[in-house]
């Protein structure tokens, strides 16, 4: 077994070796980095399984901060020639916008100094090999530490019915807010049919997977750049849709509800399994700029076995227009391309801040 993760499994004398691989410098000396020059792509690990990644650390001293959005993390599991995970490398460890910042939850951490030590405790287990790559898409160099913690096996039997972990990264940079496009007040929009969504067509998609596998959870990365009649971000549903359904068998009923809050929270809050990591209004606009808040299903996790798509209303039915991203971490049963191929640099890149947005009344 390689599920136990509490203090009271620690004692059990389980069948492992402890291996790490490093960023360290090979020669004895202190240049424990790798500099990845603009346009270069380096494996950071190659490992013969059976086994299973407990943990990875990184930090990178880079030019500027938007290289959180410019580098890419890509894993590969047992032979499979496209990546499971394939993402954005400020996103894959738990804060978007190209942002780094402290914060904890359990799966992932941004620590100090300054949210500048990433932290990811997933258990990525595999049955043969397992390829970490990063991809520099920026024109400058920059450095990389990093730490692959791993437990080695002596059979594939212990890892033979465990899922292989995936990651699915998306953006929708201005989502099509119907009231806010049409300029309709709240009062006008509350009339309209289209306030009445039972069906989730046009919802931010964060997660649209086909397979065997579990759903763990995703946070959100919401910039609120244009005034909306109603401004507040959180009063989309969440809706889950499972093994094909027409309608979805999970239906949330606010984002705030989604990531465990209450009552449009107006300020940050860190906790295991969810929380909001970064809070952006002002007195006089209580939503602008960036947001971000996450919900992960740790002792909850989401089972299907054909396929889901999980989604969010921007705005109640989709009134907002809003820019979204998301990460989204799941396993399945067989290794596949963790979602559809990341946009350009240009596309990733976070909106630019205050001073460039529109304010409308």
């Amino acid at each position: 077994m390689i599920g136990y993760s509490s203090l009271a499994s620690l004692p059990r004398l389980r069948d492992y070796v402890s291996r790490r691989i490093s960023s360290y410098d090979r020669t004895g000396g202190n240049l424990d980095a790798w500099l990845i020059r603009g346009g270069e792509k380096r494996t950071l690990a190659e490992i013969e399984g059976p086994a299973c990644i407990k943990h990875i650390w990184m930090t990178l001293g880079i030019p500027q901060e938007d290289y959180l959005r410019r580098i890419v993390l890509r894993f590969y599991w047992d032979g499979c020639n496209e990546p499971s995970v394939e993402c954005p490398i400020g996103d894959f460890f738990g804060m978007g916008h190209g942002i780094r910042k402290n914060f904890v939850s359990l799966p992932l951490q941004m620590s100090p100094q300054d949210g500048k030590g990433f932290n990811s405790w997933w258990p990525m287990p595999f049955k043969n090999k397992a390829i970490i790559e990063v991809e520099n898409q920026g024109e400058r160099e920059y450095w990389h530490y990093f730490y692959i913690d791993y437990e080695l096996y002596n059979s594939v039997r212990i890892v033979e019915d465990l899922a292989y972990f995936h990651v699915q990264w998306r953006r929708e940079a201005d989502t099509d807010g119907w009231a806010y496009r049409e300029r309709l007040s709240p009062q006008t929009m509350m009339r309209d049919p289209r306030w009445y969504n039972r069906d989730g067509r046009g919802n931010y998609v964060i997660l649209e997977a086909k397979g065997n596998g579990i759903y763990c959870g995703a946070h959100l990365d919401i910039d609120c750049f244009h005034r909306n009649p109603d401004d507040w971000y959180g009063e989309g549903d969440d809706m889950i849709f499972i093994d094909g359904e027409d309608y979805p068998s999970i239906h949330g009923t606010g984002t705030e509800d989604w990531f465990n809050c209450a009552y449009c929270p107006r300020e940050e809050y860190n906790a295991p399994y969810h929380g909001v990591i970064l809070y952006s209004g002002t007195k006089d606009w209580p939503w602008r700029g960036k947001q971000t808040v996450y919900r992960y299903y740790i002792e909850d996790p989401i089972r299907f076995r054909k396929s889901i798509r999980v989604t969010i209303e921007h705005g109640h039915a989709n009134t907002l227009s809003l820019d979204i991203s998301s990460t989204a971490y799941y396993y399945l049963s067989e290794p596949k391309r963790g979602g559809p191929p990341l946009p350009s640099v240009e596309a990733r890149l976070p909106r630019p801040n205050e001073e460039l947005y529109v304010s409308e009344k």
